[in-house]
This record gives C-alpha cells, sequence and structure tokens, in this order.
C-alpha cells in the first residue's frame, strides 16, 4: 500500500510538473515502512515503488526515483530504526543524497550523450571566475578549486535537504504514534 501511495504520487507529481512541491514527502512511505517493520520491508517498498513506476513511466523515472528518493528513504529509515545518533544519520543521508544526486547526473549524461558535468564545471569556472572578478580578486581559479567548490555546493545542498527532511519527518513520525526509535535533539523535542 505504502509503495502504491509513493509511486502514484510521484508519478502525478512528474506528470503536472509538481515534484519541486512535493519532493520532500517522496521518501516517507520508505520510511514508515522501515520504521515500523525494518529495513527490509523498506527495502521491498522501495523496489515495489520503482517496478511501478518502471511500468507506469518507463525506466527513467524508475532510476530518478531510487536515485534521488527511494536510497535516502531507505538509509534514513535504516538509521532510525538502529538507532543511530541523529548527527550520524544526517552524515549518512547526505552521503547516499550526494551519491544519488551525481547517479543521476551520469544516468541523465548518458541519455542525452553529453557529458553534464564538464558542462556544469564550464559553467562553475565562469561563474568563479565573474564572482573573483567582481570582488577584485585577479585570480583565475583551477580546476582542482572548480572541483572542491562544486563538492562542497553539493553537499551543502544534499546536507541542507536531508536535514529538513530528518525535522519535518520526526514531526510527523511523532504525530503519526511512531516514535519508538527516534532520537532527537533537545531543541526538536522541545519544538514538538
Amino acid at each position: 500500500m505504502l509503495a502504491a501511495t509513493a509511486g502514484l504520487a510521484y508519478f502525478l507529481s512528474n506528470l503536472l510538473r509538481l515534484e519541486a512541491y512535493f519532493g520532500c514527502f517522496f521518501p516517507l512511505p520508505v520510511v514508515i515502512s522501515s520504521m515500523r517493520w525494518g529495513a527490509a520491508a523498506g527495502r521491498k517498498t522501495m523496489v515495489a515503488t520503482a517496478m511501478l513506476l518502471l511500468i507506469l513511466s518507463g525506466p527513467l523515472k524508475a532510476a530518478s526515483y531510487l536515485l534521488m528518493h527511494g536510497f535516502v528513504g531507505l538509509a534514513m529509515g535504516a538509521f532510525w530504526k538502529w538507532n543511530f545518533n541523529w548527527g550520524l544519520s544526517i552524515v549518512g543521508c547526505t552521503v547516499v543524497r550526494c551519491l544519488g544526486a551525481l547517479g543521476f547526473v551520469l544516468l541523465t549524461s548518458w541519455l542525452l550523450r553529453d557529458n553534464i558535468l564538464a558542462l556544469i564545471t564550464m559553467n562553475a569556472h565562469a561563474s568563479l571566475s565573474y564572482m573573483l572578478a567582481a570582488v577584485g580578486i585577479n585570480l583565475v581559479p583551477t580546476m582542482p578549486m572548480i572541483y572542491v567548490v562544486f563538492a562542497s555546493l553539493l553537499v551543502v545542498n544534499c546536507g541542507s535537504f536531508v536535514f529538513l527532511l530528518h525535522v519535518l519527518y520526526a514531526i510527523f513520525l511523532r504525530r503519526l504514534g511512531i516514535r519508538g526509535s527516534i532520537t532527537v535533539p533537545g531543541w526538536v523535542e522541545r519544538a514538538i
């Protein structure tokens, strides 16, 4: 049931172009099934959702769901079910989300037969050159500097998304009555 809900929500949000608005709720069914019945149930929910999306939307949408939302939901649900520390869960889910984002870019590059990472790198080089020139620093950024900037921006983006997911899901799952193994920091506990 959770897999059907997740698959239908993802399919409709892609069909109506609402993924940017509802993207934070796509990992939730996998997290709920992992929290209630264990990581194996979360994995089955994730695979069932991907199979449903494979039938409804094709392999690209199924792979996109797995890379951007499914693995993050599975990692978050498993970390919370196994009583991991809040910070360790955020770091682990951030790594999973970063790898998923890179996998999504590589998959899209392969399908478009264009090197999107090279395009991102060139645009980051141009943007950083313009920013340094605007500040008055006469420096041409090197490629390792560009890679460091790109990686740090990716980690900040994925980390902030995962942090917000942790806060949102902690509040939401507490309201649903699933509070057994969610150990939240004191400031989140006071906010709830």
